[in-house]
């Protein structure tokens, strides 16, 4: 199991009011520059949010949900101080909930 570190906030919230892409730019941009592996990701409907140890998060949050979700405990917390209004914490996955970290609901047709 890995620890992921995560910030979730509502979709509109993290893709339209804050400046997300440009930091996640900026950062894959980075990462690039300096042969680094990717260890973030956004997902828009994250299923981990539905894992029971943060079924709270999961009623709170306005739908659609999004999050960005990492290996990187120093950048969340970076993320967290930047986005304030957005919920944080941390998981081990995969788990007995959850097989894929990165995995997210089918949207709705």
């Amino acid at each position: 199991m890995t620890t992921y570190y995560f910030i979730a906030a509502s979709k509109k919230f993290l893709t339209e009011e804050e400046p997300l892409e440009e930091i996640l730019k900026e950062r894959r941009r980075n990462y690039k520059e300096n042969n680094k592996k990717i260890d973030f990701w956004l997902l828009i409907r994250p299923l981990f949010l539905k894992c029971s140890a943060l079924k709270d998060y999961y009623n709170k949050i306005p739908k659609p949900q999004a999050a960005v979700i990492s290996t990187d405990k120093k950048f969340i917390t970076f993320l967290k101080l930047r986005c304030e209004f957005v919920a944080n914490g941390e998981l081990e996955l995969p788990n007995a909930e959850i097989s894929d970290p990165l995995a997210v609901e089918e949207q709705d047709i």
